[in-house]
């Protein structure tokens, strides 16, 4: 698995790899599943998508809530299709929930009363991310570190249940975990000022008309726009905020998605089983290619 906070530089070595090497790419990124949700997800391109195979992108309407259940029940099933092709799969994506999902069993919800989850999930988001965060404090402090969509995610199901979620999945019963090898992808420092330049990227690329097109025909309360951005940059082609005050917001929310994503990759993925390398390195790929291969012969 290849993975690292946003805006670390994945894609583009994943890609460098792909051209020393013949492998798919299996997306493990929450937002990228969403169709038309394309600039701002830093979706990769046509051009990338023609040179190698991807899975994992544009298969959900951005109303469905899609969850990592069952990204990984659907991953297992993209990995045997890119086996076919004669290539080798690489899981590529920074959704920490996502890659736990593929390597360690999730509990089967039970049935939850569908009226009592909408009446939840609409004063949910009337709430600030510091409220989420103080709730999951109280009810389910193992998750109170994540983002907005699993805060409101842990709340829904302790107050529904009265057990909280990260108890259901320490409890789960099932298959038994899967065994990873993880390459992450985290140029140190200068990933600041990388999220700084991918974001003016973003925005000259045609992110606002995106948004604008978006909001035409994309209900407010889709989950869709819960990826990092996206409501800010809605309310920027509404007229409603500047674009520097815009900009200002995305880049602080995404800065804390990256140290986010960092906190978990250094607590959840096994240090034994962890190669770490910088993509600024001139040696990168090489370390990236000597990784590959070691992965494929201990699958051997």
């Amino acid at each position: 698995m290849i993975t690292g906070p946003t805006g670390a530089g994945k894609s583009a070595l994943v890609m460098a790899l792909a051209r020393r090497v013949p492998l798919g790419i299996v997306s493990a990124d929450s937002r990228q599943v969403y169709r038309g949700f394309d600039i701002g997800t830093a979706k990769p391109s046509a051009a990338d998508r023609a040179c190698v195979p991807h899975a994992g992108l544009d298969i959900a309407e951005p109303d469905t809530r899609y969850s990592a259940a069952a990204w990984a029940a659907d991953a297992v099933r993209w990995m045997d299709d890119v086996r076919r092709l004669g290539r080798e799969p690489a899981i590529v994506g920074g959704t920490g929930f996502y890659i736990r999902a593929l390597t360690a069993p999730l509990f089967v919800e039970p049935e939850l009363d569908a009226q009592k989850r909408r009446d939840i999930a609409a004063h949910l988001r009337t709430l600030t991310l510091a409220q989420l965060q103080r709730w999951c404090r109280a009810l389910d402090p193992e998750r109170a570190g994540l983002g907005r969509a699993q805060l409101e995610r842990a709340i829904e199901v302790v107050l529904l249940t009265g057990i909280p979620l990260s108890r259901w999945h320490r409890d789960a019963p099932g298959a038994e975990p899967r065994h990873a090898r993880y390459l992450v992808v985290d140029p140190g420092p200068a990933l600041g000022q990388s999220l700084a330049t991918r974001l003016d990227d973003m925005l000259d690329a045609g992110w606002i008309e995106e948004a604008r097109a978006l909001d035409a025909r994309v209900p407010s309360t889709a989950p869709a726009w819960n990826a990092t951005g996206y409501a800010t940059v809605r309310s920027l082609a509404r007229g409603e905020i500047s674009r520097s005050a815009a900009r200002e917001q995305i880049l602080v929310a995404t800065r804390q998605y990256a140290k986010r994503q960092r906190t978990w990759i250094r607590n959840q993925l096994p240090p034994a089983d962890v190669t770490r390398i910088d993509p600024h390195e001139h040696d990168a790929l090489d370390r990236a290619l000597e990784w590959w291969n070691e992965t494929r012969e201990g699958m051997g």
